[in-house]
């Protein structure tokens, strides 16, 4: 299969598409656009059988990315414009899975004191968790409120436990009907970089955006609905040295347009040949932008009041 190293279905779908010059749609994958406004824009793919499953390398099921433009700077009726994105994109999906009463556990993957593994985490601290006001203080909780539960279980490195391993032995004592799981992942493009939110209802993979594949959390190891909550924050340094390298050619294409090998390299993807390249000396590191804390602040508050809103 292809190595994509991007945890984007959209983005897969491209590089598929690129890498066998096919046009028009793939077999078993279906995908739309929607403009919500100059700043943000929502694409949905939907996997439909096993060829599209093999194609781009991810289970059947429906995914939906979002991105969002100047984040960077964005002030805060953006930052709420996102969140409430975020919000309708997610009702949908729960309400595929489950009825409005259903239990569901919230889960924040990832380091908490290495920054751009530290959005799951911290979305946790901002979740609205209602489990133990509804079994205790029932008295001051209004009717037909949500059971809410939320962790942040740590990774592999510092429990010794795998994460699903975990969260097999929550499931198992709280019995909730769908587990939302955020995390970070990683993008084969420098300008997806805290700027896309992807929803799926496939469960996810920890770390096999960077190679550092982990136990599935999917509804087949954990027994219910999982919706995986995902924005990337890393790039390998081959990823970044091919963006720039298409942005180089761009400038030299603007001022010798007749050029025909500018013009044949800039159409090729040129990741593997730099990955290569790379490798032998372990060059070929993850990059994260400079600005990354602000980025991960603004996306934990677009994902957490994202959430809130659509529970």
């Amino acid at each position: 299969m292809y190595n994509f190293r991007t945890d984007l279905a959209s983005e897969r779908r491209d590089l598929y598409q690129k890498a066998n010059n096919i046009e028009n749609q793939i077999d078993g994958i279906e995908s739309e656009q929607e403009d919500v406004n100059e700043n943000i824009k929502i694409e949905r793919v939907k996997i439909t059988n096993e060829n599209g499953e093999k194609a781009i390398g991810k289970p059947i099921g429906t995914y939906v990315t979002i991105d969002i433009k100047k984040l960077k700077i964005a002030q805060e009726d953006e930052i709420q414009k996102a969140s409430e994105t975020l919000t309708n994109e997610l009702r949908k999906l729960i309400d595929v899975h489950i009825d409005k009463q259903g239990e569901i556990l919230v889960v924040g993957l990832g380091n908490i004191y290495v920054t751009p593994d530290s959005l799951g985490p911290k979305v946790i601290n901002e979740i609205d968790v209602t489990r133990h006001l509804i079994n205790y203080l029932p008295q001051y909780v209004e009717e037909g409120t949500r059971m809410v539960s939320a962790i942040a279980p740590g990774v592999l490195g510092t429990t010794g436990i795998e994460t699903v391993e975990i969260l097999k032995g929550v499931v198992d004592n709280i019995k909730p009907k769908l587990i939302i799981v955020i995390d970070a992942l990683a993008s084969r493009s420098i300008e997806r970089i805290s700027s896309t939110v992807q929803l799926s209802d496939t469960g996810i993979v920890p770390g096999a955006g960077v190679g550092n594949t982990r136990s599935e959390i999917n509804q087949k190891t954990l027994g219910i609905p999982v919706i995986a909550i995902g924005i990337p924050t890393v790039v390998e340094t081959a990823v970044l040295v091919n963006d720039s390298l298409d942005l180089f050619i761009s400038k030299l294409q603007d001022e010798a347009k007749s050029n025909d090998y500018l013009n044949q390299l800039k159409e090729q993807d040129n990741y593997e040949e730099i990955k290569e390249a790379l490798n032998p000396k372990e060059y070929n590191l993850i990059v994260t932008p400079k600005e990354i804390d602000d980025l991960i602040e603004n996306m934990k508050d677009v994902v957490a009041r994202g959430i809130n809103f659509a529970m």
